[in-house]
């Protein structure tokens, strides 16, 4: 922890990423931090040898670790490298922090499950991934409690931005260029919005206490995929037929989780993280594009 008088050293990774962009928004305005926001030039997380010697450079208080490999469907062909990020990195990462005594938040996924559950699911729910990027997740889970069991790892689903590419642009994009369009109606959870999940990361690191240990986190609400398109088009008045489909009719590469709903719980109960509704934090990110 830095001391008194100096400026806590905060690096995040993933830094042009929706999550990493929302904390760069937040941190930049906060006068008691030295932040650095680490990109995949500057954190080149495929080139494991040279992590920890990169991360020397900033000496760290708190690594907030949201850089990732999320090209779910890519991942079923390009294995090797989803590991590299996601696993061989994260483990690299979560030794720099043991070794240095440096405080570690990481965000891993909902697809850690195999989407069998028809509850919402804490964190001490069975972990079984249907996809390789699930796999590589789980497995940068598992070095990070091997080297790091005091480190935070926040579980995720369905992340959107303002930043970045997205299913919320997406669908706006083609909801403006087609009369109709197919939606899937059987996978059930809960969006995100990336600046909800940045300020819940900033009140983790600013608070008087660390309780480590794996948190969940989405916005409140249980919604499908076609629910989630319904309201953009609602919200944004538009004039598009949205059709619901069942996965079946959409083959992937990588197979979806059809039930990853995040019981938020803990996180509440700990940190006092406020989780807003989901179709209000979708209002604002639209308000805002």
């Amino acid at each position: 922890m830095a001391s008194v008088n100096q400026k806590q050293r905060v690096v995040v990774t993933g830094a042009t990423g929706q999550l990493g962009s929302e904390l760069k928004v937040i941190l930049e305005q906060d006068l008691s931090k030295e932040c650095f926001f680490l990109d995949r030039k500057q954190l080149p997380l495929d080139q494991i040898m040279l992590i920890q010697d990169i991360l020397a450079m900033y000496q760290p208080d708190v690594i907030v670790h949201a850089g990732a490999y999320t090209a779910v469907d890519l991942a079923e062909s390009e294995t090797v490298l989803a590991d590299q990020v996601n696993h061989l990195a994260t483990d690299e990462i979560a030794q720099y922090c043991r070794l240095h005594g440096v405080q570690l938040i990481a965000i891993s996924t909902d697809y850690v499950f195999d989407g069998n559950s028809s509850t919402p699911l804490t964190e001490d729910a069975a972990v079984s991934p249907i996809n390789v990027y699930g796999e590589t997740k789980l497995k940068g889970e598992q070095a990070i409690q091997k080297w790091c069991p005091k480190a935070i790892i926040i579980r995720t689903s369905w992340v959107y931005a303002t930043f970045g590419k997205n299913f919320v642009k997406t669908m706006l994009r083609l909801m403006s260029e087609r009369d109709s369009i197919s939606v899937i109606n059987d996978q059930i959870g809960s969006p995100t919005s990336a600046h909800d999940l940045a300020k819940a990361i900033v009140t983790i690191i600013n608070s008087d206490k660390w309780a480590g240990g794996l948190y969940h986190y989405s916005n409140e609400g249980e919604i499908s995929w076609y629910d989630f398109a319904v309201a953009i088009r609602e919200l944004k008045q538009l004039d598009c037929d949205i059709v619901a489909i069942p996965t079946t009719s959409y083959p992937t590469p990588a197979k979806r989780p059809s039930y990853s709903l995040l019981d938020k719980t803990k996180i509440k109960t700990v940190y006092g993280v406020e989780v807003p509704f989901w179709r209000d934090s979708l209002a604002a990110c639209l308000d805002s594009l």
